[in-house]
């Protein structure tokens, strides 16, 4: 409940480096004399994407700081770009020749008669001579260069040999997209740079820029200054108070034209095409709020603080039509690309459908309902945009009513939106949210950040396939590609989005690139340490929690004992641990199986890959007798009838530093500890946090949002024996929580009590405008 705003902080050196901010100077570890950096020697090639053949070769080839760059034939550029990556993130400086012999340098070649119809299709040869990376176009020997850097920067080294090998390879799909979602939370452009850095190096080509919504219009248009004026700030998400002025405190950002030009271009250098998306009809309240006269109904709005579905839409008469197209006019001098996004998903029609007038132009155009009329909006876009050379694409709701002529679809709700567009011979991309949502958190473990807990695996992101079996051949050319989105709803910071990103971002590019039959999730696996280290070297603070080691645990209790499982969740299987406090290595023990462990015990683990750790840290636990009687929400499960939607929320305080965050069911709040084991427990202690429900819902989800009906005036704290069983303990609610927006509650347990059974914790009352979360639960003893 206090005051949060988006900020530019000050870049660090890393990251500074990594965009070439600070040209000249040299890595970390190459200007420290203490740092000694022994000679490398890479083995194989652990280049993601995985390249469409790779064949090894006899001899190997030594690159330190006297090889020489040979720039042949129109490839300075790229050239030139290598060597200032490679010199960014490793110790190797090399220097950039316009012409001499190839013999015992590294070489590019742009090759104009190259045989391929793909014009981001490279060779790559290594031997003992020396290296040749050669395409027929700048944009093949561009992602050669990325292929040949991989190979060059896994390990930080002055000195890397190289085994000899033949690559050669060609993308998959020509659309190879990452969506990042500015308009809910605002990122700074260092941050975009350094995403579009990472991108690259992954040979992804597409970035989906998510800039108007509810929430925020983060775009500057000169014509409309009130866009920006009033549309990029909203009061800050969950953080109630106001400011000495007396106004609540607002959450601003926008971009410049001149910021979007900086950020475009940046792009372009690395061959990523920016896709602005203006969305139309629905997630207009911004953009209505600063012009109601093209909103639906009477009166004024503000940006919206919640999420979820709003029901904001624009007017669909002549003079809105001609404001869009006013603001795409702008949109197209910023965005040189062939696509522009035009949105179209969840606009519910409730404010056409109770507006007379609306509902007399329908009928005035002779339309069929409101899809049609929604359908008639994008047309007529769509045939602005074609007029001036570009090209509709939107979510796959632009089906419903009738789909544009010539639209793209993205499908998003699952994979049928764009079986049905490619059967009707409309261009697709695939970004199916319940596989390429990467805001869905990626491991179930408790230490991931806020998000979906509905999670997305790294397992599940890489097997899946963008083609359906039901298509036929010519309809599977229709599927141009596949795209990941990053919604940041709940990802407020810079670390947890990269958190997000990283390195489920290595699987979306094997996806992209990667023929399906050479496609091997264990050989992903294989490569990707040697893609952490890339990371590292860019200045990316990738995910860890992927890279843990997970534990599942049975307690116990009367035997002072409890049982644990461990696995890592990206499937490594060499898992080490200690039982002494020690941090494990790759000579500690084996991980055997279940390890029924004696109460107290500190266990420590860490999965290893060829002998090296592949998280920061080993994971931990302490079993004591007062970890046998608690548990977190994040431990807990949820109650079968707790609705769907399970989200992990970020606590709307302190102003400053760390949140907690909770897991929690908005539609109806229940907490379930499965055979809770109550032998002499004499009550049940909670501490729970107070935060605001920000959510807007659908019509037919309100009658979905359930609970129970208080008897205390502020409600109770409840735990049932099941969730539909018997009060074992209830306990009365303030009016509100303390200070820190916690309380503590401590209810006793009633007699006649089994000595185990399923808790079933809630707290009763109406969740809104505020709703009680569970942040811990303790079994007291009898004393």
């Amino acid at each position: 409940m206090r005051r949060h705003r988006p900020t530019t902080h000050a870049l660090s050196a890393a990251l500074l480096l990594a965009l070439g901010i600070a040209s000249g100077q040299a890595t970390a570890a190459s200007s420290d004399a203490s740092v000694q950096l022994l000679p490398v020697e890479v083995t194989g090639a652990s280049i993601i994407p995985r390249p469409v053949s790779v064949q090894p070769g006899n001899g190997r080839f030594m690159v330190d700081a006297d090889t020489r760059v040979i720039a042949a034939d129109g490839s300075a550029e790229v050239a030139a770009q290598f060597t200032q990556l490679l010199a960014r993130t490793t110790p190797l400086q090399l220097q950039v020749s316009p012409a001499g012999t190839s013999k015992g340098a590294i070489q590019f070649r742009l090759n104009k008669n190259a045989n391929t119809d793909a014009p981001e299709a490279y060779a790559l040869r290594i031997d003992g001579n020396g290296v040749l990376v050669e395409a027929a176009d700048t944009r093949g020997l561009f992602y050669g260069a990325m292929s040949l850097w991989q190979l060059l920067s896994a390990t930080p080294s002055a000195q890397v040999t190289l085994p000899a090998m033949q690559v050669q390879d060609a993308p998959r799909f020509a659309w190879r997209g990452f969506m990042l979602d500015s308009a809910r939370h605002f990122q700074n452009i260092d941050d975009i740079k350094l995403i579009l850095d990472a991108m690259a190096t992954h040979k992804l080509n597409t970035f989906h820029w998510h800039l108007t919504d509810d929430q925020g219009w983060r775009m500057e248009i000169k014509r409309y200054p009130k866009l920006t004026e009033v549309g990029a700030c909203r009061a800050a998400a969950g953080e109630a108070g106001v400011g000495a002025d007396g106004k609540p405190h607002l959450y601003c950002g926008y971009y410049t034209q001149e910021q979007i030009r900086d950020v475009v271009a940046y792009a372009a250098a690395r061959h990523i095409t920016v896709v602005p998306e203006v969305d139309v009809p629905g997630h207009a309240q911004a953009a209505v709020a600063a012009y109601p006269e093209h909103g639906v109904v009477d009166g004024p709005t503000l940006p919206s603080a919640n999420w979820g579905v709003n029901p904001y839409l624009f007017n669909p008469r002549d003079e809105t039509l001609q404001f869009l197209e006013n603001i795409l006019a702008e949109v197209l001098e910023m965005f040189p690309g062939q696509y522009i996004h035009i949105g179209g998903d969840e606009a519910v029609k409730y404010q056409w459908q109770a507006s007379p007038q609306v509902q007399a132009y329908i009928r005035e155009l002779g339309l069929k309902d409101e899809e049609a009329l929604q359908s008639h909006m994008l047309k007529r876009l769509e045939k602005y945009l074609e007029d001036h050379g570009r090209k509709l694409i939107g979510w796959d709701e632009i089906i419903e009513g009738g789909l544009p002529p010539q639209a793209t679809v993205m499908s998003w709700r699952g994979i049928q939106g764009g079986i049905e567009a490619a059967t009707h011979g409309h261009d697709v991309v695939m970004a199916p949210g319940n596989t390429l949502y990467l805001d869905f958190l990626q491991t179930n473990l408790p230490d991931e950040p806020p998000g979906r807990p509905k999670f997305t695996s790294m397992q599940r992101v890489y097997a899946f396939d963008p083609v359906p079996s039901e298509l036929t051949a010519e309809q599977r050319k229709h599927v141009i590609g596949v795209q990941a989105n990053m919604w940041t709803e709940h990802t407020r910071s810079e670390e947890h989005l990269k958190h997000n990103l990283f390195p489920r971002l290595a699987a979306l590019s094997e996806i992209a690139w990667t023929p399906l039959q050479n496609k091997s999730y264990d050989d992903f696996l294989a490569r990707l340490p040697a893609q952490l280290q890339r990371y590292k070297a860019l200045g990316i603070a990738y995910g860890q929690t992927a890279l843990s080691v997970a534990m599942k645990r049975q307690d116990d209790r009367a035997g002072n004992k409890v049982t644990v499982e461990l696995s890592n969740p990206l499937s490594y299987r060499d898992i080490r641990y200690t039982t002494d406090g020690s941090t494990p290595t790759a000579q500690s023990p084996a991980y055997p199986g279940a390890l029924t462990l004696p109460v107290p015990t500190e266990l420590k683990a860490q999965a290893f890959f060829n002998g090296k750790p592949l998280a920061d840290k080993p994971s931990q636990w302490n079993f004591d007798a007062a970890s046998l009687l608690s548990r977190t929400d994040k431990t807990l499960a949820q109650c079968p009838n707790g609705g769907r939607l399970l989200l992990r929320l970020i606590d709307d305080n302190p102003l400053e530093g760390p949140r907690e965050n909770f897991d929690v069911t908005i539609f109806n709040p229940c907490w379930l500890w499965e055979d809770a084991q109550l032998q002499d427990i004499a009550s049940i202690k909670v501490r729970a946090g107070r935060i605001p429900y920000n959510f807007g819902l659908l019509h037919e989800d309100e009658a979905k949002r359930s609970y129970r009906k208080p008897v205390a005036r502020h409600g109770e704290f409840e735990v049932r024996a099941g969730c539909e069983g018997r009060v074992l303990a209830s306990v009365p609610l303030p009016a509100q929580a303390g200070a820190d927006g916690f309380i503590e509650l401590e209810a006793p347990l009633r007699a006649g009590t089994e000595q185990i059974s399923d808790l079933c914790m809630t707290f009763s009352g109406d969740t809104r405008p505020q709703m009680w979360v569970l942040n811990q639960v303790q079994l007291q003893p009898k004393k």
